[in-house]
């Protein structure tokens, strides 16, 4: 327990069990037991300074100033949108909701079935009494805002509620039968390490988090009967991309990157609907966060303010925390990794090495340590958790509390790369 600028509190026990008499005018404390103690406290005199409510009404009267002021700690409190610089011009793109069914864009959602595939259609789940509650509220207020409609669809897939952090519920059609009769669409996500390489000199950072992103793009109209989903309360389909569907992801980059296009990793970097503005200056800042919010004004993209950060020094994105040091693994993804309980399975073992290798880039040597782990992936091995598994299990772990930052380079010098192999893993030194 942190007692801050304490060196001890006494508790009611310690205080009944020596029979301690507290004189608050000597600020003294002394036990009446066999073994007497005796503690002073600090005997220094503070000024009480005490103001009437009449005595300042009597000064206003007279036509004297008066102020109200309070301490707020402004770490937890952030500025209003009115008072941050070029944002308060485009106070529309941060609306409290969606305003509005989205514009049909250049391109809208399509949905491409494999040839001679019939309509899917899956009874509905059950659900709890308090999920229907919640599930007949959220469909009101998605037909209230036109991103749902009634459908006579011959497809129908069922819905059920996914957790949210803070305890809300999400609605979630489970599309896992048209998915797996949709044609895939192979449009690339960047790599996350080719994006953070962008950065290289930036010291100043915005970041934008577009609301309900998937909201904002529009289903072709064509494949709206394929969206369709069953409930309790009557059969609806999709006039917007909803969560689930295996394209959505890529199509919803594929929009972004056009968006963006002219200033991709110039000063913007996208990744779906997370969007990271960095300058190397406040005023290149100024100029390139105005240009970000005008495109997103235009295209009638709008961003939810909770989620966005905007004039850092540090921002954490995609997992990670960014400054003009350079970059280091998010604490609070670390932690989970630290608390991660022994694996009982493969599977276990496989969203282990999921995260940590998340963060290969900043452990040495991370093929050959997590070596044993990943031989208890291979088909046909039985699971056998051994000592060598711990000690790759523990040695990644403390590693992963011990991680530098890594710094950007500018490339502008050239790069040699010294190399090592052996049978059991490659190395390599960047100089």
């Amino acid at each position: 327990m942190d007692l801050k600028e304490f060196d001890v509190i006494l508790g009611m026990d310690w205080l009944t069990q020596h029979r301690a008499v507290v004189d608050c005018y000597k600020k003294m404390i002394e036990s009446s037991g066999e073994s007497r103690v005796v503690f002073v406290g600090d005997q220094q005199v503070v000024p009480v300074c005490v103001i009437s409510a009449v005595e300042p009404r009597r000064l206003m009267l007279e036509g004297c100033e008066a102020y109200l002021a309070h301490v707020i700690d402004t770490e937890k409190v952030k500025p209003m949108l009115e008072e941050v610089p070029i944002v308060r011009y485009f106070l529309e793109v941060f609306p409290d909701d969606l305003p509005s069914l989205p514009p049909h864009r250049e391109v809208d959602f399509a949905i491409e079935t494999l040839p001679g595939v019939s309509p899917i259609s899956i009874t509905p789940y059950r659900m709890a009494p308090v999920e229907l509650q919640e599930l007949k509220k959220q469909i009101e207020e998605l037909l209230e805002k036109g991103f749902i409609r009634p459908s006579t669809s011959p497809w129908g897939a069922p819905v059920l509620f996914v957790k949210k952090k803070y305890g809300s519920m999400r609605l979630y059609v489970d599309y896992r039968q048209l998915n797996r009769v949709t044609v895939k669409n192979k449009y690339p996500l960047p790599r996350i390490d080719d994006l953070l390489d962008q950065l290289k000199g930036a010291t100043i950072f915005s970041k934008i988090d577009l609301r309900s992103g998937y909201w904002q793009l529009r289903i072709a109209k064509k494949d709206i009967p394929k969206t369709a989903f069953r409930t309790r309360y009557g059969h609806y389909e999709c006039l917007v991309m909803p969560f689930g569907l295996t394209n959505a992801p890529t199509a919803f980059m594929a929009l972004m990157n056009r968006t963006f296009q002219e200033y991709l990793d110039q000063f913007v970097i996208v990744f779906i609907d997370d969007i990271l503005v960095y300058s190397k200056n406040r005023e290149e800042h100024e100029q390139h966060l105005r240009v970000v919010l005008q495109i997103l004004k235009e295209k009638e993209l709008y961003a939810k303010l909770s989620k966005c950060e905007f004039w850092v020094n540090q921002v954490v994105f995609l997992g990670h925390v960014i400054s003009g040091d350079g970059v280091m693994p998010d604490p609070s993804k670390v932690k989970a990794i630290m608390e991660w309980r022994i694996p009982k399975n493969a599977t276990e073992v496989r969203s282990f090495l999921g995260l940590a290798g998340y963060y290969r880039r900043f452990v040495e040597d991370f093929s050959i340590i997590a070596g044993p782990l990943t031989k208890l992936l291979r088909k046909g091995i039985a699971f056998q958790w051994t000592e060598q598994c711990q000690q790759s299990f523990d040695e990644l772990k403390r590693r992963l509390t011990s991680i530098p930052i890594l710094v950007l380079p500018s490339g502008s010098g050239g790069f040699v790369v010294y190399t090592d192999d052996s049978k059991q893993g490659l190395g390599c030194v960047l100089m």
